[in-house]
């Protein structure tokens, strides 16, 4: 996977990303893997008898998806004795933004294109384990699709800047985006509980008029936006429809180091005091309980140690763990 030119593809807007493979494309199949044809947020392989299904917010996709927890967990199951026998090769991970999570288990699906995928008990798609906020595993619960608490296991640091590789403008600080030839890119209206703490960090850390003057030179349409902040953001950096897009640290950190010819971080001071938690909840009565009860055993023994390295913040012993309740 890398970078294409858009001389190559498109023309002179910039670069077109081919986002990271993070499981092995088959070698017995055919494979659509062009810019138009990947599906970056539906990991494993549907028709095929599925192990366990975790559907979750997306912004944390580097450090579940990372090689430290997934294929770590499979290693961990198969020496237990009470999970030895888990059928764990196809495990189904769903990595949407949480009003697309939420739409599509309140709808019954998730329209691809021209593909319509079933999302139900019946169809197998439909998660043993959600993870999120609290507002929309609140809303699932309300649905009766999770079950009433949920276990805090990661915290965010607040927001970071992605700029274009070598820093062009010289965007140092939240300052330099209020002058007015610096457009941004964030999160749209699609995805409100992002766009908002992205709003209140800045009002908070510049001032109302400063974040006002910073978002009427926000860009907010481009070509290929798809209202997922995780691809939208650095996809808009890459293809030069802004210069400067805020978004949360570990994921400016990631794409950083992953696309380094494209794109470099820089961090706001002061930012971390302006986070959120993520949490984790089984689905009430899950089709595959043993799996759901394993994996959460697992992840929990693992997280607080694995998602720091991806960015994210260190938690106390009172904090990771944290129940929640829903209802």
């Amino acid at each position: 996977m890398g970078f294409a030119h858009a001389a190559e593809r498109d023309g002179p807007r910039g670069t077109a990303v081919f986002w990271k493979r993070l499981v092995p494309a088959p070698t017995d199949a055919p494979a659509l893997d062009g810019h138009t044809d990947t599906v970056p947020d539906i990991v494993g392989r549907l028709g095929a008898p599925i192990g366990l299904a975790i559907f979750t917010e997306g912004n944390h996709f580097p450090a579940l998806l990372g090689g430290e927890i997934i294929e770590p967990f499979r290693v961990w199951a198969r020496a237990q004795a009470h999970y030895a026998g888990l059928a764990l090769d196809n495990i189904v991970v769903v990595t949407l933004p949480q009003p697309m999570i939420v739409g599509m288990l309140l709808g019954g699906g998730i329209s691809l294109g021209n593909l319509t995928i079933e999302v139900s008990r019946a169809s197998g798609f439909y998660p043993d384990i959600l993870m999120g906020g609290a507002g929309p595993l609140t809303q699932l619960r309300k649905a009766s699709i999770v079950e009433a608490e949920a276990r805090v296991f990661a915290r965010h640091r607040g927001l970071s800047l992605l700029v274009p590789a070598g820093n062009p403008l010289g965007v140092h600080s939240l300052d330099d985006l209020v002058r007015p030839a610096i457009r941004i890119v964030m999160a749209s209206e699609s995805e409100p509980g992002a766009r908002h703490q992205y709003i209140s960090a800045l009002e908070a850390l510049i001032g109302r008029e400063a974040t006002r003057s910073i978002l009427s030179n926000e860009t907010v349409t481009f070509p290929g936006r798809l209202g997922i902040q995780h691809r939208d953001v650095l996809q808009a950096i890459a293809g030069r429809d802004a210069d400067v897009g805020i978004i949360f640290h570990h994921l400016a950190r990631y794409f950083a180091a992953t696309y380094p010819e494209v794109c470099a971080i820089v961090t706001v001071p002061g930012a971390e005091k302006f986070s959120s938690s993520i949490a984790m909840a089984q689905t009430a009565d899950p089709l595959r309980a043993p799996a759901a009860k394993a994996f959460s055993k697992f992840f929990l023994g693992v997280a607080r140690e694995v998602y720091p390295r991806c960015g994210f913040a260190s938690m106390n012993e009172t904090e990771y763990g944290a129940t929640i309740k829903l209802e």
